[in-house]
């Protein structure tokens, strides 16, 4: 089982809300996906790089997507690909030195796909529910906090 950069196991549900989560901040507001994130099982962060503070409806409509996507019970799957490909498909800015020029991609169903090393459920009903428990925006910087359960 991977690691993650804390040393700390990886929860696969946590980091599989996440990459909801990520994937569809960044197409609706086209900001790339977090360029900080904290995920642990207690509660996650995610840091993105927006002008304005997203609104208290914009964060409930995030969290409906998040869990019509839990609910829709959708597979988790993987594909290695060449780096090559990668830099076609994907921002290779966060991979890290030394990586392979084999690459794995983790796809939610049809609703997210990205590079990852990181542990993910089979499917997304083993998420539970998503809760978004705060956020904040400051120097152009959106906070968002969020736990499971």
């Amino acid at each position: 089982m991977e690691l993650n950069e804390h040393n700390k196991q990886e929860y696969p549900p946590m980091h599989t809300a996440e990459h909801i989560l990520n994937g569809e901040i960044a197409r609706r507001y086209g900001c790339g996906r977090a360029f900080s994130s904290h995920i642990e099982r207690r509660k996650s962060k995610l840091d993105y790089r927006l002008p304005m503070p997203l609104t208290a409806d914009e964060l409930h409509s995030l969290e409906e997507y998040v869990n019509s996507v839990v609910g829709a019970d959708v597979a988790v799957t993987e594909e290695f690909i060449t780096r090559s490909e990668a830099e076609s498909r994907f921002d290779m800015t966060r991979l890290p030195e030394g990586a392979s020029e084999t690459l794995r991609v983790v796809h939610v169903g049809d609703y997210d796909e990205c590079l990852c090393a990181g542990t993910h459920v089979g499917r997304t009903s083993e998420i539970g529910v998503f809760r978004i428990t705060s956020s904040r925006h400051a120097d152009g910087v959106q906070r968002i906090v969020f736990k499971l359960g």
